[in-house]
């Protein structure tokens, strides 16, 4: 699986290096460019953004078991002029932007599943189980063939934009449920009259 994502990812880089810019005449200010969609990963959003999670998650608990590795290639393998604190610090600054990242992606996950009329949670554990599980190395990924994967990995950006509107439109579906629930609620009994004696 690792090997797959490694080709895929040197695939994209190409292929967004090679695409032409358009014409400054036809572009829409307002317009930007779609993220690519991640290899594998569900269409729709709300799953979309659980793969995200899975993924990110498992790049994240596989940081203690790489390290020694990624510290190793990075002292043997030195640019000229470049730190090997600095470098490593980059690591660490990755993990802290993944766990900001972990608790933006859950927050749009539970407003989603809040404002669904349905039970989606179910889907996006799949989905959860399905990101994470392109980190499962199988027994024949070497650790520095591991750590080279996880040193060249970062998350698809489609993840965030992909969050922060499901976020928004989970906030904006979420009261109109409100309603329908509150008039679906049977009308609360009138008191009764009070006995004019």
């Amino acid at each position: 699986m690792l090997p797959l994502l490694l080709a895929l990812f040197l695939q994209a880089e190409p292929a967004a290096a090679a695409a032409p810019a358009p014409a400054p005449a036809e572009a829409s200010p307002a317009a930007t460019p779609e993220a690519p969609w991640p290899a594998g990963a569900p269409r729709e959003d709300y799953q979309l953004v659980a793969w995200c999670y899975g993924a990110l998650r498992g790049y994240l608990d596989l940081h203690d078991q790489v390290m020694p590795e990624v510290t190793r290639i990075e002292t043997e393998f030195r640019p000229p002029g470049r730190k090997l604190a600095d470098d490593l610090r980059v690591y660490a600054e990755l993990q802290k932007q993944g766990q900001s990242d972990l608790k933006r992606f859950q927050a749009a996950m539970t407003a989603a599943e809040k404002a669904s009329v349905r039970p989606i949670n179910v889907a996006g554990a799949q989905a959860v189980a399905q990101g994470h599980a392109v980190w499962s190395a199988g027994p024949g990924v070497t650790k520095a063939r591991l750590a080279q994967e996880w040193m060249s990995w970062s998350l698809p950006a489609r993840c965030q934009s992909t969050a922060d509107s499901l976020a928004a439109r989970a906030r904006l579906m979420g009261p109109a449920f409100k309603v329908n629930e509150a008039q679906d609620q049977p009308a609360a009994p009138a008191p009764a009259p009070s006995d004019p004696k």
